[in-house]
């Protein structure tokens, strides 16, 4: 994704990383967009429900957009 695009969430692909996930609002059929990304690329932060994220580019992988 580019900066400032939109998706819907999916699903979320890894078992022990998608509890952790949906403890911080990232359930499937939200709405999440991407807000930017350190120098470097890595970590990233994304917005889901008003409430910005900073997420590894691993841990982010892990959630499969529509």
């Amino acid at each position: 994704m580019k900066i400032g695009e939109k998706g819907i969430i999916c699903c979320l692909t890894d078992p022990e990383m998608s509890l952790k996930l949906l403890e911080m609002g990232c359930i499937p059929g939200e709405e999440v967009k991407l807000n930017s990304r350190a120098p470097l690329g890595d970590p990233i932060t994304i917005i889901v429900n008003d409430y910005t994220l900073s997420l590894r580019l691993d841990e982010a992988a892990t959630i499969k957009l529509k």
